[in-house]
């Protein structure tokens, strides 16, 4: 009886051993639990990255102005400065701009409009219209007020406007790009079709007329990209005007050494007057005398007379 209860006990224990063997083989064989599906959009999103990262690490937005060409602004510069000198300081200061500019070469400044007025002995001034780079624009404005200082003089203006170019530039360049694009299908269109001779001529017509088009577009076009890359610049020269010294600059001493000439302008104007009005004074004298001494008298006669 004792053996059958061992051999029992010991049967039971090997098939639960054999059942546990068989889910620790079927744990086994089963793997990991899969992945959340992931979406289209983020595979596409991690892929590209690879392809446009840049050296930083990172991808350019759409609103980079490096990266959109539409988000690109045009603007035009214009800058004034207007300076105080010395009288013996203007012309010398002047002409060392404008060798400045010369130096720079006609691709970074030029120079377009230049004068200078010696009003007197005592009094100058100087006007310089440039068109230069805004680079260089930049440079010499760093180092003018090192230039008038030393000259002894000052900075009276100074203005900078600045207009924003885009819309124009690029509604112009779109139109240059549609007037383009249509004479290209004139010319396939004259190359290709064989009809009436009415038609070619119309054809003609059109395409010489989009050709004038393009050229009218294509010279405002580089016009306004010119404003835009050269910036203008202009320079007023003054003399400084002394309130103590003497010479013309001051009013009062103008006006007492001008006394003698003034007051024989006035007895000249007077002279001449008279000169001018002595035949108009005889004229009138002459018909005065007639009326007194020859009308009058009968017309006086006349009313007594009954």
């Amino acid at each position: 009886m004792r053996n059958v209860l061992i051999g029992l006990i010991l049967g039971a224990a090997l098939a639960a051993c054999g059942g546990g063997e068989e889910d620790y083989t079927e744990r086994l064989n089963v793997g990991p639990p899969a992945p959340p599906p992931v979406p289209l959009a983020k595979i596409a999103s991690d892929a590209a990255p690879k392809a446009l990262r840049s050296e930083a690490g990172t991808v350019p937005q759409a609103n980079d102005p490096v990266a959109n060409e539409a988000g690109e602004q045009f603007i035009a510069y214009t800058h004034s400065l207007g300076f105080s000198l010395p009288q013996a300081a203007v012309e010398p200061l002047m002409q060392e701009h404008v060798r400045a500019c010369e130096a720079a070469g006609q691709r970074e400044c030029i120079i377009i409009n230049s004068s200078l007025n010696n009003q007197s002995d005592d009094y100058t001034t100087g006007y310089l219209s440039l068109r230069a780079a805004p680079d260089w624009i930049d440079s010499f404005l760093l180092g003018v007020d090192d230039e008038v200082r030393g000259a002894d003089g000052e900075i009276t203006s100074r203005n900078r406007q600045a207009v924003d170019l885009t819309r124009a530039i690029l509604d112009t360049d779109a139109r240059l790009k549609a007037q383009t694009t249509l004479k290209g299908r004139l010319e396939d269109l004259l190359a290709n079709r064989e009809g009436e001779l009415a038609d070619l001529l119309q054809v003609e017509r059109e395409l010489a007329r989009v050709t004038g088009d393009i050229e009218s577009i294509t010279s405002n076009l580089k016009a306004l990209r010119l404003r835009v890359s050269m910036s203008e610049l202009t320079l007023q020269y003054d003399t400084k005007r002394s309130l103590v010294g003497g010479g013309r600059t001051n009013p009062l001493a103008s006006a007492f050494g001008d006394f003698f000439y003034n007051m024989s302008s006035a007895l000249a104007g007077v002279v001449t007057f008279f000169a001018m009005g002595l035949p108009w004074l005889i004229l009138l004298g002459l018909f005065l005398f007639i009326w007194l001494r020859l009308i009058w008298p009968r017309v006086r006669k006349r009313r007594k007379t009954p």
